[in-house]
């Protein structure tokens, strides 16, 4: 099952570009979200990990680091990424040795699996968060 960690990151983001002058709390990230605020917390420590936003000991909510012009979906996939256990696709282990299918069905789709993955990392890196934030509030 394919994680949902980037897109409420992304989300996540978004609320703090719009509230710039607010610092939200992890509840009101959560009702935006519609989830538990731990599921924010833990989202925004690997944010803030990966240097995207800062948050402050004792202070609600936190900030992102650079202009949203300068965050790509990219970075943001990155920060949520899971090491690697999130790829696009996912090739499944252990199939039957036995079988020509089976022998050979990973090697086979390992190559188009890397080129769409690749070719989605790319588009992630063309699209800003100021983009996905203007039209955000293009909606309101």
């Amino acid at each position: 099952m394919t994680s949902n960690r980037f897109a409420v990151a992304v989300h996540i983001l978004t609320l703090l570009e719009t509230n710039k002058e607010a610092r939200l709390t992890s509840d009101y990230m959560a009702g935006s979200v519609n989830t538990n605020p731990v599921v924010i917390r833990r989202i925004i420590g690997l944010l803030n990990k990966a240097g995207l936003v800062t948050t402050s000991a004792g202070v609600a909510g936190a900030v992102l680091t650079r202009p949203a012009s300068e965050i790509t979906l990219f970075d943001i996939y990155n920060a949520v990424h899971n090491n690697g256990q999130d790829e696009l696709f996912a090739i499944h282990e252990k199939p039957n040795p036995a079988c020509p299918v089976g022998r050979n069905i990973q090697s086979s789709l390992e190559a188009a699996f890397n080129e769409a993955q690749q070719a989605m990392e790319n588009k992630l890196a063309n699209i800003t968060l100021k983009a996905v934030t203007m039209d955000v509030v293009s909606k309101f």
